[in-house]
């Protein structure tokens, strides 16, 4: 007589003949907003610094030698208050046949000689010659400067000031006139440095989105394809036991 053996497929009551063994969720990893945060804090002071330090090559070097204008610095308080100590003034050359009472204009002490002054004109007059002179007078003095001023001694007129840079425009237009270019170019040069690598990385995080998006989809897959089989099995096995 031969022996059959049967296969039963233990089921659990209204699980349809699969064993179904529950499914474990991992906890989403814990992500820290800190350092985000401080990188992007630190992405911004960089990108500000390089900012800063552009906009001062333009105000102190690039407008003053592409327009023929001379940054001077403030150095006494006798044209307070519109022209406080520390003060930078652009002064541009100017027609001395077009300067008006009441310009804030730079002259030579002596004609030739380095020495300057910025104060306003507050009378025109004539020579016999028919040239014209003029008298200026500090907004903070009681008197007016000491002589008259001829056209020879004209420097320019004031275009635009920028208070508290007369400072920094002594280092740089003094004996270290290197330095501002070289450090804005070493800042603007870091500048395009990180756009790049900001780039890149951005770049590099998308592929890496795109790949797992990619391998989930191929895990699903799997796990859809090993279902079927299982049930497959199942069901062949279900059969030769009946």
């Amino acid at each position: 007589m031969r022996r059959v053996t049967l296969s039963v497929l233990r089921t659990r009551p209204g699980g349809g003949g699969r064993h179904r063994h529950p499914a474990r969720r991992s906890a989403p990893p814990v992500r820290s907003g800190v350092s985000p945060a401080l990188r992007a804090v630190g992405v911004g002071l960089r990108t500000g610094l390089v900012l800063l330090v552009a906009a001062l090559a333009v105000v102190l070097v690039v407008v003053p030698k592409s327009t023929g204008a001379v940054p001077l610095s403030v150095l006494t308080r006798s044209m307070e208050p519109a022209l406080p100590a520390g003060t930078l003034v652009v002064v541009r050359p100017v027609d001395p046949a077009s300067i008006r009472v009441g310009d804030v204009v730079t002259y030579q002490l002596v004609s030739g000689r380095p020495e300057v002054v910025t104060h306003r004109v507050v009378a025109v007059g004539a020579q016999s010659d028919g040239s014209r002179t003029f008298v200026f007078r500090g907004d903070a003095n009681a008197a007016v400067d000491a002589r008259p001023v001829v056209p020879a001694q004209i420097r320019g007129a004031v275009w635009y000031s920028v208070p508290g840079l007369g400072t920094v425009n002594q280092v740089v237009n003094g004996a270290r006139s290197w330095l501002l270019p070289a450090v804005a170019g070493l800042l603007l040069a870091y500048g395009v440095t990180l756009i790049v690598s900001g780039t890149v990385s951005a770049v590099r995080r998308r592929r890496r989105r795109a790949e797992r998006r990619r391998a989930g989809r191929d895990h699903v897959g799997r796990q859809r394809r090993d279902r079927v089989g299982r049930r497959g099995q199942r069901t062949g096995t279900a059969s030769r036991a009946a």
